[in-house]
């Protein structure tokens, strides 16, 4: 057998059953919906709901100031009230990250009133992607600033499960 041949055969095998073993992009779900989501900011708990029933519970870590609701960009708070989930975010610098509608007309109010910006941007999602920043979030509980950070692995159920237009309140 001629080795160029039997070479290009070898290396288009050993690709395509490295393509066959590659962890997927992304998750599916083909559970029951996960019709809201609760964050309990005292246990630092995410609960999906279908309803009243708790599909899934993850620990997680919040913003750098996390007592008390957010007020102003850079308080390093957490949002506290009832938001959307409005957009998905596959390219995050923090794995993947699932966007929170907040500020609200109510927040932004608010804002007005004190003379502050409310900020934004405010986010479920997973580990840094850099590893410097990833070494610091390690050290650090409660380390971003003002999102809601799970583990890696759970980033990716959570985003397979959770549809944009969620409904998701988080609680003191």
């Amino acid at each position: 057998m001629d080795r160029r041949v039997f070479g290009l055969g070898a290396v288009a095998t050993l690709s395509l059953s490295a393509c066959a073993s590659a962890k997927p992009r992304f998750l599916s779900y083909r559970g029951p919906e996960v019709t809201s989501m609760v964050i309990n900011k005292g246990a630092r708990k995410l609960y999906l709901m279908h309803n009243e029933q708790i599909l899934r519970e993850y620990d997680v870590e919040l913003g750098f100031a996390p007592n008390g609701t957010k007020n102003k960009k850079g308080d390093g708070r957490t949002p506290e009230g009832t938001y959307l989930i409005d957009r998905r975010n596959p390219r995050s610098r923090y794995h993947l990250s699932l966007g929170i509608s907040y500020p609200n007309t109510a927040d932004r109010a608010k804002a007005v009133a004190a003379g502050v910006d409310p900020g934004g941007d405010i986010f479920i999602h997973g580990q840094p992607n850099l590893r410097s920043e990833f070494k610091r979030a390690k050290k650090t509980p409660d380390w971003t600033a003002g999102c809601i950070a799970v583990k890696n692995d759970e980033i990716e159920e959570i985003y397979a499960m959770v549809n944009e237009g969620t409904v998701i309140t988080l609680r003191p």
